[in-house]
């Protein structure tokens, strides 16, 4: 049976969807933001000149300005090559040019037309979607110059007018209603969590008591089996019963330390991340290197800490460990995976800013995914884990003032970098 028109528009919508989300998925989020800015804009700025200029003349039209700005969109498609603090820089300029400037000024020499108007509106609904301190900043600093511009070029009189004075408070109305929603957008976002951190710690309890008498049984019969006069099984097969059960009993430590990991990251949701006491490094290290269950003497020996200076940091204990047991679980993944490498943690003090270094030889991260490792529910391997854990850490550490990052080559080494405040 042929599909209607309709049914043809919901496959077409449903492939649309899932052709955004794979795009997003393979690139950071404010990247693609800008990619799509810049697309928009590379197209939009000279489509919109020839609509002006030649199909609906208006009052004034400026070529110049249009080149600027499809010069600056141009460079926008070249975000992937952006570090975080150039992305932010670009964004901040483009925005304050193409949004707030650029329509600003285009509707006072335009002696506040309908069109413009209208255009302005649809500039600042566009720019009050990206972080609303960034739109805020942008909008105070185009909309300045672009005041400024206009009063230097005789049109001083039009700040002033009836028709600017009472689109005022239309755009004033249109920046509440759009940052109040994305106040909204946020806070459902956390209760999504706070119930995701409840269930875990759901879980984990559910977990705990079968685990811990499973753990029980295997120690009685781990003290059975090596007694050698135990009767009905050979010296053989009593090491191979020994060996067996011994693996359990790794496992099950194991599982109980994933629970607390689990507890401490439903904890981490939920609570205030802002530092609420003085944490030695040093200290922390220790516990986390005592806490982590080691497969064997061989693993623990592939791990070695290097003090060569300890500080103190602001921030919370419990809090710290989650970091550490991430980095710590990550960094021998990446040894196991590769089957070879070791891992170094180094303390440093010295370092200004005071910095705590996880390094391991082992598979390293594709330059490709780097940018995003970091993001809420990624996981690199793919369903190597749930991605959470690097999440969680950034934002303990964005929390107290400090820095996370990833050094990576491929198949050779990846080196988290954690910077902390001088106190």
């Amino acid at each position: 049976m042929k599909p209607t028109l309709h049914e043809r528009w919901k496959r077409w919508q449903h492939g649309l969807v899932q052709s955004l989300l794979l795009y997003h998925g393979r690139e950071d989020h404010a990247t693609v933001r800008v990619l799509l800015l810049s697309c928009i804009g590379t197209v939009g700025m000279p489509l919109y000149y020839v609509i002006w200029q030649h199909f609906f003349p208006q009052e004034y039209e400026s070529l110049s300005l249009r080149l600027l700005g499809i010069l600056l969109c141009a460079l926008g498609l070249f975000a992937r090559q952006f570090s975080r603090q150039m992305l932010h820089l670009y964004l901040l300029v483009a925005l304050s040019y193409i949004f707030p400037f650029f329509f600003t000024f285009m509707f006072l020499m335009n002696h506040a037309s309908g069109v413009w108007g209208e255009s302005l509106l649809i500039g600042l609904v566009v720019l009050f979607h990206f972080d609303t301190g960034l739109a805020l900043s942008a909008y105070l600093i185009g909309t300045g110059l672009a005041c400024a511009a206009a009063a230097a070029l005789g049109e001083g009189d039009m700040l002033l007018s009836r028709q600017v004075l009472q689109q005022v408070p239309i755009h004033w109305f249109t920046i509440a209603v759009l940052s109040v929603a994305k106040i909204s957008r946020h806070v459902l976002a956390q209760e999504k969590l706070a119930g995701m951190g409840a269930g875990l710690a759901t879980v984990a309890h559910e977990l705990r008591t079968p685990l811990t008498s499973v753990d029980a049984n295997v120690r009685g019969l781990l003290r059975m089996m090596a007694d050698a006069q135990a009767p009905g099984h050979s010296p053989e097969d009593r090491l191979t019963i020994i060996d067996a059960l011994a693996r359990i009993q790794f496992e099950v430590r194991h599982m109980n330390h994933m629970i607390d990991l689990f507890l401490l990251s439903a904890t981490a949701v939920r609570q205030n991340l802002h530092p609420v006491e003085t944490v030695s490094m040093e200290t922390v290290v220790e516990a986390v290197l005592r806490r982590y269950p080691f497969s064997s003497q061989k693993q623990q020996k592939q791990v070695r800490l290097e003090v060569r200076r300890n500080f103190q940091f602001a921030g919370q204990t419990e809090l710290a460990v989650v970091v550490l047991l991430n980095l710590l679980r990550n960094a021998l993944r990446a040894v196991q995976r590769a089957g070879k490498g070791r891992v170094r943690i180094i303390i440093d003090g010295g370092h200004q800013p005071p910095r705590l270094l996880f390094i391991d030889t082992g598979c390293g991260i594709p330059a490709a995914q780097l940018a995003m490792i970091f993001r809420r529910f990624y996981s690199h391997p793919p369903h190597n884990g749930a991605g959470i854990g690097l999440a969680l850490c950034q934002e303990i550490m964005d929390a107290w003032r400090a820095n996370i990052r990833c050094v990576s080559r491929e198949s050779a080494y990846a080196i988290f970098v954690l910077e902390f405040p001088t106190r």
